[in-house]
C-alpha cells in the first residue's frame, strides 16, 4: 500500500516538475532583470509553505535543528547550483552544462547507496539506461555547441552542486521529523529567497534593469509547481527508494516536457531524441520491476 501511495506521489511530483519547466518555457524571453521570475517564484514558494504549516508558526523551542540546518543548506545549493549553472553555460556551452547538472542525480544515488539502499539487478541496469539517455538527449539538441576547449573541474563542481541539492530531500527523510517538512521547505526557500534577492539587487545595479511586473507574475506561476514539486519529491522518497525516485523524476520530467513541447510548441524530434526517450521509457520500466 505504502508502495502505491509513494508511485502516486511521484507520478504527481513530475507533473509538477515538468510543468514548472514549460511554464518557464513560455515566459523565457524577458528584457527586465533576468532574476525577476526566480525571486517570484521564491517569494510564492516562502508564501506557500508558510500558509500549508500545520498549526502556524511554531515557537522557537518547538523547531529542530535538523529542520533548519537542512533548510539553509539545501537553499543555499539551489542558489549556488543557479550561478554556476550560468558560468558553466558561458565557459562550457549550454548542452555539456544541462547534461552534467542532469547527471547530478549521481550524488543522491550514491547517498541512497551509503544509507543501505540495494537496488535489484533490473534496477541498475534501469539506472544504466537513465545516465546513457541524459547525455544521448543533450547532445542531439539543434543548439548544441562545439566549444573547442572545456572546464571540466567547473562541470564537476556544477554536477556535485546540483547533485547534493537534491540529495538534501533525502537527508531530511532521514533526519528530520515528519511533522516539520513544511517547516523545512520553509527555510529551503527562505534562504533561497534572500540569496536570490542580493543576486536581483546586484544585477540591477549592474544592467540597469529592473524588475519588471510581467516577471514577478509569472514567477508566481512557476512558484506553485515548484512548491508542490519539491513538497511532492520528499513525500515520495518516505515512501519508495532513492534509485527509483530520482532517477523517475528526471528522466519523467523530460518526457513529460518533451511530449508537450511537440503537442502545444511544434517542436521536431530529432533521431537521437526518439532514442533517448526510447531509453528512458525502458528505463523507467526496468526501475519499477
Amino acid at each position: 500500500m505504502a508502495a502505491h501511495i509513494g508511485i502516486i506521489y511521484l507520478i504527481l511530483a513530475i507533473l509538477s516538475s515538468a510543468s514548472m519547466t514549460i511554464i518557464l518555457r513560455i515566459f523565457q524571453k524577458t528584457e527586465g532583470n533576468r532574476y525577476g521570475i526566480l525571486l517570484g517564484n521564491y517569494i510564492t514558494c516562502i508564501a506557500l509553505a508558510f500558509f500549508m504549516l500545520p498549526g502556524g508558526f511554531p515557537a522557537p523551542g518547538e523547531i529542530e535543528r535538523e529542520t533548519v540546518l537542512v533548510g539553509i543548506t539545501d537553499g543555499v545549493f539551489f542558489v549556488v547550483s543557479l550561478v554556476l549553472l550560468q558560468t558553466n553555460i558561458r565557459k562550457n556551452g549550454a548542452v555539456l552544462t544541462s547534461a552534467f547538472s542532469r547527471l547530478g542525480l549521481l550524488v543522491p544515488l550514491a547517498l541512497g547507496l551509503f544509507l543501505g539502499e540495494r537496488p535489484g539487478p533490473w534496477q541498475i541496469l534501469g539506472i544504466c539506461l537513465v545516465l546513457v539517455a541524459l547525455p544521448v538527449l543533450e547532445l542531439s539538441g539543434k543548439e548544441a555547441d562545439r566549444k573547442e576547449a572545456h572546464s571540466l573541474p567547473l562541470l564537476l563542481v556544477l554536477l556535485v552542486s546540483f547533485g547534493c541539492g537534491d540529495a538534501m530531500a533525502k537527508i531530511f527523510e532521514r533526519t528530520g521529523n515528519r511533522g516539520q517538512d513544511e517547516l523545512f521547505f520553509f527555510f529551503v526557500f527562505l534562504t533561497a529567497g534572500i540569496l536570490c534577492a542580493g543576486l536581483t539587487v546586484y544585477e540591477g545595479r549592474k544592467s540597469g534593469k529592473p524588475l519588471l511586473k510581467k516577471d514577478m507574475l509569472a514567477g508566481i506561476a512557476v512558484g506553485i509547481p515548484n512548491y508542490f514539486s519539491s513538497s511532492l519529491l520528499l513525500k515520495a522518497l518516505v515512501q519508495l527508494p532513492s534509485f527509483l525516485v530520482y532517477p523517475s523524476i528526471s528522466t519523467g520530467t523530460i518526457a513529460v516536457v518533451t511530449l508537450v513541447s511537440v503537442a502545444l510548441f511544434g517542436e521536431k524530434l530529432s533521431r537521437g531524441k526518439v532514442l533517448a526517450l526510447v531509453l528512458i521509457a525502458a528505463a523507467l520500466v526496468l526501475l519499477n520491476i
